[in-house]
C-alpha cells in the first residue's frame, strides 16, 4: 500500500512541477494522472503493484463527494438567495475558451 501511495505521489508531484513550470490552467494532480495513464499504456510493469490498492480506493471514491454535499446542504439558504450570480458565473466560465467545454 505504501509503495502505491509513493508511486501516486511521485506522479502527482511531477504533474505539479509541470503545471507550475509551464503555468498551465490544468491542476498538477490531473496532469499526474494523465502521465500515469500514459506510463501504464506503454509500460504495464507498475500495474500489478498499484492495482490492488487503487481498486480499494476506487471502491470508496464516493466518500469524497460527502464534504461537497454537506457544504451544499449547510449553505442551501445562501445558495437559494444567490442562485442568479452563481448561474451567471458558471455560464461565463463555460463561455471562456480557456475553461469552456
Amino acid at each position: 500500500m505504501l509503495q502505491t501511495f509513493a508511486i501516486l505521489l511521485v506522479f502527482q508531484s511531477v504533474g505539479e512541477v509541470i503545471s507550475y513550470a509551464l503555468t498551465l490552467p490544468v491542476p498538477g494532480p490531473v496532469l499526474g494522472m494523465i502521465l500515469l495513464f500514459g506510463w501504464l499504456v506503454f509500460d504495464d510493469r507498475l500495474l500489478p503493484i498499484i492495482q490492488g490498492t487503487t481498486s480499494e480506493l476506487l471502491k470508496h471514491l464516493s466518500l469524497l463527494f460527502v464534504p461537497a454535499g454537506v457544504g451544499i446542504m449547510v449553505h442551501a439558504n445562501r445558495i437559494e438567495g444567490e442562485w442568479m450570480p452563481i448561474l451567471v458565473a458558471l455560464v461565463e466560465a463555460m463561455a471562456d475558451p480557456r475553461y469552456g467545454v
